[in-house]
């Protein structure tokens, strides 16, 4: 009997979130009309427009690029996510196999972890030098410079969740058999290394954020309002026509922080108590 009664319960809580689910699902559906327009929109001007997803392991980049292009038309977008590069790649410029992979006129870029691997988890991890980390980190901002000035849309979304929820996602994929596949040994020691990565990541923003390649911080404990925010900047990136008005393109500032705001609450936690947040 007790057992039966630990299963109703189990059920009734997977019940309850499936319900959950399809009603978030349900909210991004007038972002993912509007993402169908957009996509339009640089098909016929053909313009060329690149996001990036950075962000730590767990952060819910994968899920929200999942969202973001659920009804989009496949032949005008793709989503990129570069392995480990190769010895041959280690060679060349650093960016030289990100910018085999940019749009060309009329598509739609989404990169899965960028260039700026070589500004967190490459130096993290040992993957490069610190003469390879400083020459990127001091060519980097004019690279994104030339990019722009070009003609390129770039936004630069970098998702950021705290320790303890990255921990519980973590063990939520360990314990779920459809899940587990995402946890791979680097990720084992993403806790372990929190710090050095939090001050990578300050690192990172404060020397390239800039006016004409901004980072914009997305909070994302909540993983749906992570995805309804990340539409929105998406969106509100390119002048398209035909904009429903009876639909919230106004980010939530609670979710959305400018990337030199972060930069000033990293700053002043550290002068507070001695350490990075986040």
């Amino acid at each position: 009997m007790a057992g039966d009664s630990e299963n109703e319960t189990i059920d009734e809580d997977r019940y309850r979130r499936l319900l959950r689910r399809e009603d978030n699902d349900l909210e991004l559906v007038p972002y993912q009309v509007e993402l169908l327009k957009l996509q339009r929109h640089i098909e016929r001007t053909n313009e060329r427009y690149i996001v990036l997803f950075e962000g730590r392991d767990a952060a819910g980049k994968g899920g929200t690029i999942r969202r973001v292009t659920r009804y989009m038309n496949e032949k005008r977008y793709r989503v990129v996510a570069l392995g480990k590069p190769s010895f041959d790649q280690r060679s060349q410029w650093c960016f030289q196999r990100y910018v085999s992979q940019f749009p060309a006129g009329g598509e739609m870029v989404l990169f899965d972890r960028s260039w700026y691997n070589r500004a967190m988890v490459e130096p993290v991890f040992g993957f490069c030098t610190e003469e390879e980390y400083e020459n990127f980190m001091r060519g980097v901002v004019g690279f994104e410079k030339d990019l722009v000035r070009q003609g390129t849309i770039l936004l630069k979304l970098y998702f950021s969740v705290t320790k303890k929820e990255q921990q519980r996602r973590f063990e939520r994929r360990r314990d779920d058999p459809l899940r587990n596949w995402k946890l791979s040994e680097i990720d084992m020691q993403a806790q372990d290394l929190w710090d050095d990565f939090t001050e990578r990541k300050y690192e990172m923003l404060n020397r390239t954020h800039t006016e004409m390649a901004p980072w914009t911080i997305i909070r994302s404990e909540d993983k749906h309002l992570a995805r309804l925010n990340a539409m929105k900047l998406i969106l509100n990136a390119v002048d398209y026509a035909d904009r429903d008005p009876k639909v919230d393109f106004k980010p939530d500032p609670e979710i959305v922080i400018d990337g030199a705001d972060e930069v000033e609450i990293m700053e002043a936690h550290l002068a507070k108590k001695g350490k990075f947040k986040r």
